[in-house]
């Protein structure tokens, strides 16, 4: 009962927080001059991707045993295939159902869909760098980590050159610490933001250990547990704030904040892992790596042709049943 409680308090605490960090977030955007995507890719992205990121750095860097490696290696892999398949579905499913309500005649994504293919091209072609690194041995290979660090910084560097602004409908709601402002203070800003992730980070590491023991309370295989239900839990903020923002009407910074979160997952974390670990992959691994690459390409073929309709985005989710599927068979196989 009390696993149960801690996980659903867990879980409106995650949404409650949420909320508060993407008000906060576009504000601090608006006052470092960023453009709307920029705020999503870059400081949403950033913020949120931090838990997923410590969760690696302890396990591969503080861990002392094989095992606790691979869980950072297996949230390396994990988090990018949960937000290539299921956090656009979920955005693809937010925007069908709230259609009405934001008065929309169709069910078409408002979002630049240039930019966004782009970032699907950038993002495949350093994780096919990733994987491919993961079938091979060298001596060399822990200092490839300093590359992926680069790449981070270069994307960076690319969204802060682009600027782009926000059309009329995804004008910013009040601070919710100044409701009445109109123009309210740095110093609220980032007290609202910093408190708010904070609250993030605190409740979803309560959320994954809740994960943790109801698999071991359903008898469920501890890496099933580490592969398929942990990479979910930790990618809760980012899949809760593009439902957030899909729900204003702002499906830009829904997508921007998740393809930022693809790009913090396919270099940061690597690169940590590629510093203290063997990366090599194994079979589940490996099949992570290809169905990420498929969900990617498929994403990339979508924006690519300039008119996206939300429920094309749908089907992208069921990628995750399929990995989720083949690791309940291989660890049962080989049980």
């Amino acid at each position: 009962m009390l696993t149960a409680l801690l996980f659903l308090l867990s879980a409106g605490a995650i949404y409650f927080a949420c909320e508060y960090f993407v008000n906060g977030v576009e504000w601090f955007g608006q006052k470092l001059n960023l453009g709307a995507t920029a705020t999503g890719t870059i400081l949403a992205a950033f913020g949120t991707a931090l838990p997923e990121s410590a969760v690696t750095f302890v396990a591969v860097i503080l861990g002392k045993t094989p095992e606790q490696k691979d869980i950072g290696v297996g949230a390396a892999l994990g988090g990018p295939l949960v937000l290539a398949t299921i956090a656009y579905a979920v955005v693809g499913v937010a925007l069908w159902v709230n259609r009405r309500r934001l008065q929309r005649a169709d069910n078409m994504v408002r979002v630049e869909h240039g930019r966004l293919a782009r970032d699907q091209s950038w993002f495949l072609a350093i994780f096919v760098v990733k994987c491919g690194l993961g079938l091979v041995a060298f001596a060399f290979k822990p200092w490839l980590g300093v590359l992926f660090l680069a790449a981070y910084g270069l994307y960076v560097w690319r969204e802060l050159k682009s600027s782009d602004t926000a059309p009329e409908e995804e004008e910013i709601e009040p601070l919710k610490f100044q409701p009445k402002a109109a123009d309210p203070a740095l110093f609220w800003v980032i007290a609202q933001t910093t408190l708010a992730l904070l609250v993030i980070a605190f409740a979803s590491h309560t959320f994954v250990k809740q994960i943790e023991a109801i698999g071991v309370a359903l008898q469920l295989s501890p890496h099933l547990v580490a592969l398929v239900l942990s990479p979910v839990a930790t990618e809760l903020p980012e899949t809760m704030n593009a439902l957030i923002w899909v729900r204003q009407g702002k499906e830009r910074l829904a997508l921007a904040n998740i393809s930022g979160a693809m790009m913090i997952q396919a270099t940061i974390p690597s690169s940590l892992a590629l510093f203290a670990t063997p990366w090599l992959f194994d079979a589940p691994l490996m099949v992570a790596g290809v169905l990420t690459g498929v969900a990617v390409v498929y994403l990339w073929w979508l924006f690519r042709r300039g008119r996206v309709d939300a429920r094309w985005l749908v089907p992208v989710g069921l990628l995750y049943g399929v990995f989720a599927a083949y690791v309940a068979w291989h660890f049962s196989s080989n049980l």
